[in-house]
């Protein structure tokens, strides 16, 4: 298919916008145009269409195509270059070519393949011809213009038109919107320079998608500055207070040189008024040992003046007798020697502590007061504390002095923290640090209350009751202070080595008891911790517990005074009914008139069971009771009770099932030695069985309205087992 001939060729090279009177002067001109015009046209034009294409294809990587594009060279190109002026740009030089190829390939391809590689409907494959004749037409008219009317108003005319297609033709491009983007460019263009212009080799995706794309980089980024903005925030407001820190250092040094200056300036000032005082002192003494010994000199001078006088006069007077009396006192020895030098001592002037208080002057200040963190989480143990504090300023310390109460210690601390050891647990303790350098000590930080952790709980082993699925759990503080909060620990025991491992924790328990949930037919071992400010303490002694069955033990504080409990935990016993002088305790919480005891209470719901293993000649009674029965009374005979009585009569066993005094009329052929004891809330059950031959005795049906305790008691002397944890038997299912 001839590219140039159909209609695709007018998007690419528009018509030219001519007059109705052009067209028909065109027509007019194409019809006796000579025939050789084409011949001519490359000596006229003076275009090197060559060199022009092979620039093009080694810009545009069409190096491949070369010999066919040269080969169009003397073919249907000169209709292009006949209809461009030379002055064309590069665009259209490479759209002339990129068509020129195209009609290249169609030339050897079959022109219906071309059409469906093209993408053309068929009734465009049928109108080729025409519009191919149709363009040879135009192309001619084009030609006769610019041969035939080289000079003059046509050739400005047409070049006027031809500059005119060109600003339209790039108009046209700019306004097309661009529908891609390119990965590599990182800018949107259209989808034709993906194909045929200079992002040919590029990565380009859908414009949607990368906008997309780019919001979401954008967004990253935005946080990411959000980020440095933050942190920048930081960094200024840490650059704040580092610069008030150093304004107040600056000023507490100056104040500190101010103070070292003046009392330098006033020692001087004192040493300089002593020595000025020792030197007048000795100028005083000086000067008047010379003025006695001045006054002295004038004394003997006078007098050795008078004697002269005198001699003179003897001697004239030629009178031996006093003549020699003068001579005797010529034999006077005057003292002719200063009493003092003129000089002055030399003084050595003391300025040692002067210069002391120079040297202190470049010392630096004493610090200022530390600041004590407050007590960081899990800090502690039950004998010790890890202290903490800061130093927030520039000041040089040499070491800290930590000091602490109620009984008040001291220590001296290179580090800013400290651990403190062999304290008390469960205890608060005052905290207070100082710093010291070679200056002084700093003032005292603000005092901070530290407490260490708890001392671990003691499990009340004898307390621990249990059934087949939850355990009732109870243990006791061994601080005086309270705790905040305990924490239990379930280790499931397996056959494998890692019986250790905490299966469970159940933390947050206000009191000293929980009820566990566990799962039947298990193992466990349980540990309590107990927990404050100061952190959480040690575990305590571990307890196994089986939920096998239902375990619960026997109350003290309810026993009769003659009911005696031995050391497993779980047998009573009673020597004799009556001791007029027993001393035993008397609880007010005891039975006081039958030999009862209760077990601890059963607050568990579900089914329970528990066996007493009884002695034939033994006269008892076993069953349930309330809380609140009545301790001055028997077992079953109120309606806060439930029991089976044995009791022993000259002709038979005699057993009697009582509630509110009533019994039904059983008679039992098979006295049972180990009665077991099925209580069941849901169902509002309470059965008794020979568990020896796994015979049903008695049921009572009653709705109990609150849990229920284990009773036992003694008739007559004698001894009762009690077996608890044992599984449920399957023959105690009643229908």
């Amino acid at each position: 298919m001839d590219l140039y001939g159909s209609k695709e060729r007018f998007d690419i090279f528009p018509e030219e916008p001519s007059g109705r009177g052009d067209r028909s002067l065109g027509d007019t001109r194409r019809e006796s145009a000579p025939s050789s015009e084409k011949v001519q046209r490359p000596q006229e034009v003076g275009y090197d269409l060559e060199k022009e294409v092979a620039e093009l294809a080694k810009m545009y990587g069409l190096d491949e195509d070369r010999e066919k594009e040269l080969e169009l060279l003397g073919g249907r190109l000169e209709k292009v270059e006949s209809r461009w002026p030379p002055a064309r740009t590069e665009k259209a030089g490479l759209q002339g070519s990129l068509y020129n190829r195209s009609k290249s390939s169609s030339s050897v391809k079959d022109p219906s393949q071309s059409t469906k590689q093209q993408g053309l409907p068929d009734e465009a494959s049928q109108g080729e011809n025409q519009s191919k004749a149709r363009a040879d037409d135009e192309a001619e008219s084009s030609t006769w213009s610019r041969g035939g009317l080289s000079s003059g108003g046509m050739s400005d005319e047409w070049n006027s038109q031809a500059v005119s297609e060109e600003e339209v033709e790039e108009e046209e491009e700019e306004e097309e919107a661009a529908d891609v983007f390119c990965s590599t460019c990182k800018i949107p263009i259209r989808a034709f320079d993906k194909l045929f212009g200079e992002h040919k080799d590029h990565e380009v995706a859908q414009l949607p998608s990368a906008v997309e794309s780019e919001k979401e980089e954008i967004h990253k980024n935005m946080c990411k500055l959000e980020e440095q903005i933050a942190q920048m925030e930081n960094v200024a407001s840490h650059l704040e207070e580092i610069f008030i820190t150093v304004e107040e250092n600056f000023g507490r040094q100056e104040q500190n040189f101010e103070v070292h200056y003046n009392d330098a300036v006033q020692v001087l000032a004192q040493k300089y008024e002593e020595q000025l005082e020792a030197l007048g002192e000795e100028k005083r003494q000086k000067l008047e040992a010379l003025y006695e010994q001045l006054v002295s000199c004038g004394k003997h001078l006078d007098t050795c003046k008078e004697l002269t006088d005198e001699t003179q006069e003897l001697f004239l007077e030629n009178d031996k007798v006093e003549f020699m009396k003068v001579k005797k006192f010529l034999k006077q020895e005057v003292n002719l020697e200063l009493s003092t030098l003129p000089d002055f001592e030399e003084r050595t002037i003391d300025v040692s502590e002067v210069e002391q208080l120079m040297n202190s002057i470049n010392a630096i200040p004493a610090p200022c007061a530390p600041v004590i963190n407050p007590q960081a989480p899990n800090a502690a143990t039950g004998t010790s504390l890890r202290v903490c504090w800061g130093l927030f300023s520039d000041d040089t310390v040499e070491c800290y002095q930590l000091c602490y109460q109620p009984v008040k210690h001291t220590l001296k601390v290179k580090e800013t923290y400290c651990t403190i050891t062999d304290l008390l647990p469960n205890t608060q303790y005052e905290f207070w640090v100082s710093a010291l350098n070679a200056s002084g000590i700093s003032p005292p930080s603000e005092r901070a209350v530290y407490v260490t952790a708890p001392s671990p709980p003691i499990i009340k082993n004898k307390k621990i009751q249990s059934c087949e699925n939850a355990a009732l759990v109870c243990w006791e503080s061994r601080d005086i202070n309270p705790v905040d909060s305990y924490t239990v620990e379930l280790s499931k025991l397996t056959d494998e080595e890692n019986d250790d491992i905490i299966t469970e924790s159940i933390v947050g328990i206000p009191n000293c008891e929980v009820l566990i949930h566990l799962q039947p037919t298990q193992k466990y071992y349980i540990c309590v911790r107990a927990q404050n400010l100061g952190g959480s303490s040690e575990r305590s002694e571990p307890v196994l517990i089986h939920t096998t069955g239902t375990c619960f033990y026997l109350n003290e504080d309810t026993a009769h005074p003659l009911l005696a409990i031995l050391d497993d935990g779980f047998t009573i016993s009673c020597d004799e009914l009556e001791n007029p002088e027993c001393d035993l305790p008397v609880y007010d919480n005891s039975f006081t008139r039958c030999i009862a005891i209760l077990g601890s209470l059963i607050p568990f719901p579900g089914r329970h069971y528990w066996e007493v293993e009884v002695e034939e000649d033994t006269e008892y009674r076993v069953g349930v009771a309330f809380e609140n029965t009545p301790r001055h009374g028997h077992l079953g005979a109120n309606n806060s009770s439930w029991c089976m009585r044995h009791i022993i009569t000259p002709s038979r066993h005699k057993y009697e099932f009582l509630h509110s005094g009533m019994t039904p009329d059983i008679r039992i052929t098979v006295p049972p030695r180990r009665i077991g004891i099925l209580l069941d809330y849901e169902n509002c059950r309470l059965s008794f069985f020979n568990a020896d031959i796994a015979q049903h005795l008695h049921t009572f049906n009653s709705h109990f309205q609150h849990y229920v305790h284990p009773c036992f008691a003694l008739e007559t002397p004698g001894i009762l087992r009690i077996h608890t944890g044992i599984t449920t038997p399957p023959w105690t299912a009643l229908p």
